[in-house]
């Protein structure tokens, strides 16, 4: 029995998806028919743009980005609710607050929404959603620009641009850039897990400017294959690894991958949250990506945070709100460029499919949320395993001990004044105790428990309880670690955005945007 055909025609059904799409049979050439569509009749009258900057926030849907602007408000409000006069309160004996403050691409002039199924799941992944934003195909989770069969490919409208129109084009991410979201761009896998592969196309891209993240199985699966950053050398590129050599690259390179030197875990770039006082942040990328690809034909860039994911996965609300708004000083690269190029540019920033459903608003806080209850975290929770945890077991570290690390890193305390919200109660102990137990021990993931999974995870018992605790004083909550099936916000600015209002399926990302810049 074939699950995966069930599962897509259940799916077609239910949402009127083409034959096309379950089938994995293209239509006529290897671009959507965009004739009948309203995203062409839409942009028909538009001014189509120069320089494209799309910029895609991974696991990021409404939740990330509001989780992001109301701690921002949070925040701000903490001297505001200060300086009230004692009456100054509403009917829920709350403080009236000024309420949030808007991520700059919240004000963007156009904003629309899209549904991110892929052919066979309601809870899609990168390596799908991304495909349908860069070529307007649905496919199955885990393959990348290619049909359900894995037998045709689907050309990106990178890849159209570069040669359609001569356009340069770059691609950032904070995480590895053949990661499966950055891949969707240039290559061409039935597995994003094909890591080799990917990096082989995309040294064979030419595009010419790749930035962030450091690359996974730069030797292949057996570790026997010429090394992917010497191909790319072979194939004409400048690669650096330092953050000196990067600030030295200039447009006269031509060709550029720019590999992060602070790399933290999986060779992705650091967390925001971690990231030290002078080192490169997503928006300095961008940054040298405008040196780099600037020109008067034109350029697109694909600029993806997607840390944001990692850290929703991870149900660490404190870095997925930094992430967040780390995506948002990119975005503000972008924003400075457009004001010397009003008429020529088109800035879009979405999400690929949302992660870890995150939700503002827990049951243990009724109504109120304390959103800048997470501004004590000072560390990811993957720094908190790789600096702490991992030698608590090696040290025998006591329970107590450890929970002063908590306490400076965390702000949660065994015991403190009443009324403070950090202080620890008893079942809040109790549960950590428990998780902490559970990370000395010499147990698996692969041996939990359904309650121990549905409690931790595939992450450190101790590590992700901290985090689940911290999010719940705040006023926020998880529901998976894994991805949901929230439909994921289009904002646009610039010339072309109008095609981008509505509410539609985000295959139509792609024609919107193959419509606007007239690629066959």
């Amino acid at each position: 029995m074939n699950i995966k055909k069930i599962v897509c025609g259940t799916l077609g059904a239910a949402l009127l998806l083409s034959a096309t799409a379950c089938s994995g049979t293209p239509a006529k050439n290897d671009t959507p028919d965009v004739s009948q569509t309203g995203s062409q009749i839409e942009t028909q009258a538009a001014k189509s743009p120069k320089y494209v900057f799309l910029f895609i926030g991974d696991g990021m849907s409404y939740p990330q980005f509001q989780a992001a602007s109301d701690y921002l408000g949070a925040l701000a409000d903490e001297d505001y609710e200060k300086a009230l006069p004692s009456n100054s309160y509403d009917e829920r004996g709350g403080a009236v607050l000024d309420g949030p403050k808007a991520l700059n691409f919240m004000d963007f002039d156009v904003a629309g929404s899209a549904v991110t199924y892929d052919a066979c799941s309601f809870a899609p992944d990168s390596a799908s959603t991304a495909t349908s934003i860069a070529t307007g195909y649905k496919t199955y989770s885990g393959m990348i620009n290619v049909d359900t069969t894995g037998s045709v490919s689907y050309e990106t409208i990178a890849e159209k641009l570069h040669e359609q129109k001569d356009w340069k084009i770059g691609i950032i991410s904070s995480v590895n850039l053949n990661h499966a979201t950055p891949a969707a761009f240039y290559a061409h896998q039935a597995s994003r897990n094909d890591y080799y592969e990917i990096g082989e196309e995309l040294v064979n891209s030419g595009f010419e400017y790749f930035a962030g993240g450091g690359l996974k199985k730069v030797t292949g699966p057996d570790k026997d294959k010429t090394s992917l950053y010497d191909l790319a050398e072979q194939a004409g590129y400048k690669v650096t690894y330092t953050q000196a050599d990067a600030e030295a690259v200039t447009a006269a390179d031509e060709k550029v991958i720019l590999i992060d030197e602070h790399l933290a875990d999986s060779d992705a770039m650091d967390y925001e949250m971690d990231r030290q006082d002078g080192e490169w942040a997503l928006a300095d990328y961008v940054k040298k990506g405008i040196e780099v690809l600037n020109n008067d034909t034109g350029f697109f860039m694909m600029c993806e945070g997607g840390k944001i994911d990692w850290a929703c996965h991870a149900n660490d609300a404190g870095a997925t709100v930094t992430d967040t708004l780390a995506l948002a000083d990119a975005v503000q690269v972008a924003i400075d460029f457009a004001k010397e190029h009003a008429d020529e540019t088109l800035i879009l920033v979405t999400g690929d499919h949302e992660t870890g459903g995150l939700t503002i608003g827990y049951a243990g806080t009724d109504y109120d949320t304390y959103l800048d209850t997470l501004s004590n975290q000072t560390i990811s929770y993957a720094q908190f395993d790789e600096q702490y945890v991992a030698a608590y077991k090696e040290n025998g570290t006591s329970f107590e001990d450890a929970m002063k690390d908590v306490e400076k890193l965390f702000g949660l305390k065994l015991s403190g004044e009443e009324g403070d919200r950090l202080v620890l109660t008893d079942y809040e102990t109790q549960r950590l105790r428990t998780a902490y137990e559970l990370a000395m021990s010499d147990a698996s993931s692969d041996d939990y428990t359904q309650e121990q999974y549905v409690l931790y995870g595939t992450y450190n018992p101790f590590s992700v309880t901290v985090t689940h605790i911290l999010n719940n004083k705040s006023g926020v909550d998880f529901t998976s670690y894994s991805h949901t099936g929230l439909p994921v916000a289009v904002f646009a600015d610039g010339a072309g955005a109008d095609a981008f209002t509505g509410y539609y399926d985000n295959t139509e990302i792609y024609q919107k945007m193959a419509s606007l810049l007239e690629v066959k």
